[in-house]
């Protein structure tokens, strides 16, 4: 099939002086060089060993008559040259059509001559009248390798006779020289021959390969518009006479219309696309696209238009081309076409999920990033305001980690349902990923609208929900800006709505922040402070501080409690509560813990040895499963007894771990290990815990300590039931921040085993408590 075509295509030929490049070239012929560059990519190995082989035979030729050294001599530069030639064009991009060519061009027309110059001086190394027999030695080899430059660069006639003419000229001088003007004769003839039939082989490249393109184009032709039919399956052919009026109409075309190929034939395509909106005119824009290009006569490809078939709508694939004559008149359109209902469908499915959340059917945070940019250039081009409510539920993660994440994720679906609820003209809430939302209000009268909307938020989440027979509670944490004056852009507005929830939540949560432009420096100062305490510990920043632990019943002391203090050239004095939950939130904490783990044991062991030291532990550290062995090695390293080492937890360990930090924590008791409760009262105060963790220590607030001592029943009340379960359980008591007598005494008529506070001692370095230690000594020494 393809030869047949072949045939019929003909291109003309190229006239001698455009193929050789000593005329204008036809622009009709197109790229011609990198035509005749093409068939030489690749053969540059083929033509390095065929020089260096002919070179050797030369040499082997012309050794026996000749001295060693000028054959030698030939030989290396014959050789030099060939791999010259091969590494330069090597990295040439002979034949690519984004180039012109000219340059490779004419760079192989230079070469072939120098390979000529190279190989015209073989004949005359005998001198000016060489022997017969050498001249026609050489004259073999080198007929051989214009044969095989012939084959090998067809393409390339210019570079052939710019080789084979030098060296003929030189071969046919050396005959005569030798006196032989007969032989020098046939060599001229054989040279002129060959020349011709590189420039006829020549021709005949360029017209087959333009040959070739046009079938090529052609077969792109047919290709588009059967490509869907005979590779991808589509259901149809259409055929437009010069009026886009149907025509040769297919039963399958017929079929997929709803008709007959008879009634169909003659109707308009649009009006057999359009349905019942012919007669009203009201077409899709896409339908009108198709039908500007289409009298245009411009093609068209993989068009997605809609249709009515039937009274249903449908959706179509369309592809054509317009169909000429020989002459190149305007016949009509040929196209393909296929029925995408189902296609379309999935895809605009697969839209919508791009843009809104799967489990609440909110705009996700693409959708609410659109939204507010509409909203911001809305504001902008009116002079008007619009704002960012950015929302976090408080206490959410609780729900997840005592009941399980599909409870969680069916909350959720409850707090989005009440969001919508609260949502009017111009306000837009959607879903930003985990229990986080948003909502975007254009056209807001002022700040105080937005802020009271956020309150009434925070009012409808706060209400109670029920799930799966469970009364839950959660709050909400809302921080806002107003657009364009906190942010002109979405990525800026976003972000100080997002400062001002921050803002939000480290009031406490349930409250409404506004943005300010102090959120910056609060943000830049958590940012320097995280920079700094990254390096703390290389640079020997952190210090240990020691608080006396005494029993309540004599004052004896029974121990320490490990508090970490930071001192920074930077920052000064940083307390733990700024730094520590700074740690935890950029994943420091764990480094930082183990050194205060190893630095206590090892300064505990300096102690009397009926002292223990009391360190606390965070929630992120117990969630490490290699905590239990850094224990373990702070324990070995400083010869520190288990019984002297006792673990400060809170209640916020379970809450947010699935059961790995109980199981580690029994690993701990299981090595002797004392558990110490801390804060309990404050939290959620589960007696599970209690129950299923052997706590050896639970500590009673400063808050009911204080309480107590100033006489609140709540207070008495509390510490008297946390005693009476401790001695139940058997466990102790630790009252903390007993500051004045008054609350001492209280603290020991309640029943408390051991008290902290600065009644006793303020928080010291390691240095003031071996002072402690040796007082006595000293006095004794002073009395002697």
């Amino acid at each position: 099939m393809k030869s047949l075509l072949t045939d019929q295509i003909v291109a003309k030929d190229v006239s001698v002086r455009t193929l050789l490049g000593l005329g204008p070239r036809d622009e009709d012929l197109g790229d011609l060089r990198q035509l005749q560059l093409a068939p030489l990519r690749g053969k540059d190995p083929l033509r390095l060993w065929v020089g260096a082989a002919m070179a050797f035979v030369a040499a082997f030729t012309m050794a026996p008559s000749m001295p060693w050294p000028i054959v030698s001599g030939w030989l290396a530069c014959a050789l030099a040259f060939c791999l010259w030639s091969y590494n330069l064009f090597a990295k040439l991009p002979l034949g690519d059509p984004k180039l012109s060519g000219i340059t490779e061009y004419r760079l192989c027309n230079r070469h072939a001559l120098y390979a000529a110059a190279l190989w015209s001086i073989p004949f005359w190394l005998r001198g000016t009248a060489p022997p017969l027999d050498h001249v026609l030695s050489l004259w073999m080899i080198v007929l051989l390798m214009m044969l095989t430059l012939a084959i090998i660069a067809h393409s390339m006639p210019r570079a052939c006779l710019q080789f084979i003419m030098p060296v003929s000229v030189s071969a046919a001088g050396a005959m005569v020289a030798a006196g032989s003007p007969p032989m020098a004769a046939v060599a001229s003839l054989a040279a002129l021959m060959l020349s011709t039939f590189c420039i006829r082989f020549g021709q005949q490249h360029v017209r087959f390969r333009r040959a070739e393109e046009t079938l090529h184009e052609k077969t792109e032709t047919v290709s588009l518009l059967l490509r869907e039919f005979e590779e991808t399956s589509a259901d149809w052919l259409w055929q437009t006479d010069n009026n886009r009026r149907l025509v040769h109409v297919s039963p399958r075309l017929a079929y997929a219309l709803g008709g007959t190929a008879e009634a169909l034939e003659g109707v308009p395509l649009l009006q057999a696309l359009s349905g019942d909106a012919w007669e009203s005119g009201n077409f899709s824009k896409t339908l009108h696209d198709m039908a500007e290009r289409m009298k245009r006569r411009e093609s068209f490809s993989n068009l997605i238009v809609p249709v009515t078939i039937g009274g249903k709508p449908r959706w179509w694939e369309l592809s054509a081309s317009p169909r000429l004559d020989e002459t190149g008149k305007f016949l009509g359109f040929r196209g393909v076409g296929s029925d995408v209902t189902e296609q379309h469908a999935s895809a605009e499915q697969i839209a919508r999920m791009a843009r809104f959340d799967n489990l609440t059917g909110l705009p996700n945070r693409l959708s609410l990033h659109e939204d507010l940019a509409r909203a911001l250039s809305q504001a902008i081009d009116t002079k008007s305001r619009c704002a960012m409510l950015m929302i976090d539920l408080d206490r959410f993660k609780a729900v997840n980690d005592t009941l399980g994440h599909p409870t969680g994720d069916k909350l959720l679906a409850q707090v989005s349902a009440r969001l919508k609820g609260i949502m009017e003209r111009g306000m837009t809430c959607g879903r930003l990923g985990g229990d986080e939302f948003a909502v975007v209000l254009h056209n807001v009268a002022s700040a105080t609208a937005a802020e009271e909307l956020a309150e009434r938020i925070i009012q409808t989440i706060s209400r109670p929900y029920v799930v799966d027979n469970h009364q839950l509670f959660v709050g909400a944490s809302v921080g806002y800006a107003i657009g364009p004056q906190d942010g002109a852009t979405v990525e800026t507005l976003t972000r100080n709505a997002d400062l001002a929830l921050y803002k939000s939540k480290d009031k406490g949560g349930n409250v409404v922040a506004a943005y300010v432009a102090s959120l910056h420096t609060q943000a830049e100062e958590r940012r320097v402070m995280e920079q700094e305490l990254r390096g703390a510990l290389d640079r020997g920043e952190f210090e240990l501080y020691y608080q006396p632990v005494v029993t309540a019943e004599d004052g004896t002391l029974n121990g320490f409690e490990a508090l970490i203090r930071w001192h920074n050239q930077k920052l000064g004095n940083v307390s733990p509560g700024r730094f520590i939950p700074l740690a935890e939130d950029s994943r420091l904490i764990a480094p930082i813990g183990e050194w205060v783990l190893r630095t206590a044991c090892h300064e505990a062991m300096k102690w009397p040895q009926n002292l223990k030291v009391a360190i606390n532990v965070s929630a992120e550290q117990l969630t490490d499963p290699a905590f239990a062995s850094v224990v373990v090695s702070a324990l070995a390293q400083s010869g520190l007894p288990p019984q002297r080492l006792e673990i400060e937890v809170t209640e916020s360990v379970f809450l947010r771990d699935g059961g790995g930090a109980a199981q580690l924590l029994d690993q701990l008791i299981g090595l002797g290990i004392r558990l110490s409760l801390d804060d309990f009262g404050t939290g959620y105060s589960s007696l599970g815990y209690l129950r299923k963790t052997q706590f050896s220590t639970i500590k009673v607030d400063r808050s009911f300590v204080v309480g107590a001592a100033k006489g609140s029943i709540e207070s008495i009340a509390i510490i008297r039931a946390v005693v009476a379960l401790a001695d139940s359980l058997g466990m102790s008591t630790t009252a903390e921040g007993a500051e004045t007598e008054v609350e001492v005494d209280t603290l020991r008529t309640l029943g408390c085993s051991n008290i902290q506070g600065y009644y006793y001692g303020r928080p010291m370095p390691a240095s003031d408590v071996l002072t402690l230690f040796r007082r006595p000594d000293a006095a004794s020494t002073a009395a002697a």
